[in-house]
């Protein structure tokens, strides 16, 4: 028996927020957030939709293209780093109660960027392992809420939304979820970090009028060390499977830079119509980014049954993780 990735959804808000908007926030210029990172516009939830909102509408359609009822569905995993409730309930439990879904195992992870691989491979052992038979996974992040619009180093990178994919099994290894490497490093644990508001720094007004509650990045070292671990990481799976870049129909990377993109593609000899590139009209999205990238691929009609994706995707932790992914929507 096989996980097999049964279908994509996701939901970006209506909102936008575009690099014109931002010159009047803070020192910065479209042409600078062009050159730098790709990024020409971001989406932003309203002040009344939480994550879970993004989460629910992601999954809901999810579920409706896999073909299966709410009640099918026995496990919830939401990768975010920006849940509704700073300890409980999870996220998961509140899009499953949304949904109409009782009893199904409901929990959130956190591993940022990567959070859509970590689950996605959680969910391949569910399935594989005989424990579960459907398992809704979600990436689903606001950073606005985490953002400081005064800090222009990083409030031009993120944007908010959602994405969903119901893991399925198959006896079909050709239909499979083939493999998935995920790792981390907690020495580059500041790279990316965002430091008040846990047990370590918690919650008081000195904390808030330092602005220790909203992401802080180091963002060259972070650069220098994705590329260079993103590219390793895919030619150990692909090794590791015995395939090449050539036998991979899309190269679907996490979306946080066009030119971090761009330089693990060429190290790795992607031709540019293999690269699913949304980071320009989303930005960084986090943990939704991956499967945002896949639904717009699939709503294009780009993305078909039987294709083979390569997901790779790092974050803070720092985590980072790849995958082999058979896409197997037949709805």
């Amino acid at each position: 028996m096989f996980a097999s990735f049964k279908s994509i959804g996701s939901y970006i808000p209506s909102k936008t927020l575009t690099n014109k908007d931002l010159e009047a926030i803070v020192d910065t210029t479209d042409e600078w957030i062009l050159q730098r990172t790709g990024i020409a516009n971001r989406h932003i939830a309203h002040e009344d939709e939480s994550t879970s909102d993004l989460a629910y509408k992601a999954a809901k359609q999810a579920i409706q293209r896999s073909g299966l009822e709410v009640d099918e569905i026995d496990a919830i995993i939401c990768a975010t780093i920006t849940p509704d409730y700073f300890c409980m309930p999870s996220t998961a439990c509140v899009v499953a109660d949304k949904l109409g879904i009782k009893y199904a195992t409901s929990f959130d992870i956190s591993a940022a960027c990567s959070g859509f691989v970590y689950a996605l491979n959680i969910a391949k052992a569910f399935i594989e392992s005989g424990l579960k038979k459907n398992v809704l996974i979600i990436g689903a992040e606001k950073l606005s809420s985490i953002v400081d619009y005064n800090d222009r180093t990083t409030c031009v990178l993120f944007g908010d939304g959602a994405g969903a994919a119901v893991i399925g099994a198959t006896e079909d290894k050709s239909k499979s979820v083939l493999d998935i490497h995920t790792s981390s490093d907690g020495a580059y644990q500041d790279f990316l970090i965002t430091p008040g508001g846990g047990s370590k720094t918690p919650c008081s007004t000195q904390m808030i009028s330092e602005n220790l509650q909203y992401l802080k990045m180091k963002g060259n070292e972070t650069f220098k060390l994705a590329v260079n671990t993103l590219t390793k990481d895919v030619q150990s799976i692909l090794k590791k499977n015995n395939l090449t870049s050539e036998n991979v129909d899309y190269f679907i990377p996490h979306q946080a830079n066009y030119r971090i993109i761009d330089a693990v593609g060429r190290k790795l000899k992607f031709p540019k119509e293999k690269i699913v590139l949304t980071v320009a009209k989303y930005g960084n999205t986090s943990a939704a980014s991956i499967p945002m990238a896949i639904n717009d691929w699939y709503e294009k009609g780009d993305l078909k049954s039987g294709d083979l994706m390569l997901l790779d995707t790092f974050g803070g932790g720092l985590t980072w993780g790849s995958a082999l992914v058979y896409f197997n929507q037949d709805n």
